[in-house]
């Protein structure tokens, strides 16, 4: 992308340095030689383009040194210009170009997307989980390679450069989106982003990846509301498959088991359509045509109950955790508009 930038910087430096030289060789010739300001211009651009048309008069002795000059100093640049015009049109470089100004287009116009910085092995895994669950995603990644392969292959949305630089962050939205993730590859990197992340966006989520245990608490110093570290998780999750395969075979069922097969979904309260909004679980419950059962509720100060009561009480500021098999997951899907991936 940045490469795009360099093809007309290119261009415009030397379309530039070109009618400079036209100027400058036009003056001299009106002022050496007496021409018009016609005949000044006329003279300078056979010159400089070397076509071997005949002089507009003889020239004086002064007059015959400047032009040599002028072609010495100038017949290169204006081949250059001329080549690099062509090159730009000639291979298509104006598509990049218009390319490059139309996804910018598309960022800005983006609200409530996820941020993913960097995409190696943590950051493809969360942009996969994340566009299986139609999330918009922005990446930002330095890589140049991989930028051409999320742009060609996955046709994915990406600011090329330093996710720990304002601009980039900026220009990939982070002041319109609900959540950025910073799985760049050494610790140093993410606790720079998250600090950039804050200064700009105070209110956004974030979470950052981490590969040292000392640096847990200082990413969360910087502002991180959720750390993870990826070792520690999947050896966490083998272990577990020992001590509890079953439980653990259970859950990864449960949860996220391919595109449709979601049996585990949140919704917020003040989403519930009004025919299903209740005081209590209770009562939400007794409207329930779906079959699906509420296994947790998060309250509005941020605490997880569990299996909750009927009387537990509801407010808008609620999130309801329910499960449910595939078609009734859908159903509940289709009937409070949350989007799901085909």
């Amino acid at each position: 992308m940045l490469q795009n930038f360099k093809h007309f910087n290119r261009i415009a430096i030397s379309v530039c340095v070109a009618v400079f030289i036209v100027t400058m060789g036009s003056f001299g010739f009106m002022f050496l030689e007496d021409y018009s300001f016609i005949e000044a211009i006329y003279m300078t651009v056979i010159t400089i383009s070397t076509v071997g048309f005949r002089e507009v008069r003889p020239l004086s002795s002064q007059g015959m040194i400047f032009t040599l000059i002028l072609i010495i100093t100038s017949i290169g640049t204006f081949a250059y210009t001329i080549s690099a015009i062509t090159t730009y049109f000639v291979a298509g470089e104006y598509k990049d170009v218009y390319k490059t100004r139309k996804l910018k287009q598309r960022i800005a116009a983006l609200e409530n997307h996820v941020i993913v910085c960097g995409y190696g092995r943590v950051g493809e895994k969360a942009c996969a989980e994340l566009w299986a669950k139609n999330q918009p995603v922005v990446v930002i990644e330095q890589c140049e390679e991989k930028v051409q392969f999320l742009l060609e292959d996955k046709k994915a949305l990406v600011v090329h450069g330093n996710a720990s630089q304002d601009e980039r962050l900026i220009e990939a939205g982070l002041k319109n989106a609900k959540a950025i993730i910073s799985t760049l590859p050494s610790d140093a990197e993410n606790i720079y982003a998250v600090l950039a992340v804050r200064e700009i966006n105070p209110n956004i989520k974030v979470i950052s990846r981490a590969s040292r245990q000392a640096s847990v608490k200082k990413l969360r110093t910087a502002g991180a509301d959720n750390v993870i570290m990826p070792d520690t998780v999947g050896g966490a999750h083998m272990a577990s498959l020992v001590a509890t395969p079953d439980v653990m075979d259970f859950l990864d069922h449960v949860c996220i088991q391919g595109k449709g097969a979601i049996n585990l979904e949140e919704i917020d309260v003040r989403d519930l359509p009004e025919d299903f909004k209740a005081p209590t679980l209770g009562e939400l419950d007794a409207s329930n045509e779906i079959g699906i059962n509420v296994i947790g509720i998060k309250t509005a100060e941020g605490v997880f109950l569990i299996n909750p009561s009927p009387a537990t009480k509801l407010d808008n500021a609620c999130k309801l955790f329910v499960l449910g098999n595939e078609s009734q997951i859908q159903l509940l899907n289709k009937l409070f508009g949350i989007q799901i991936s085909e």
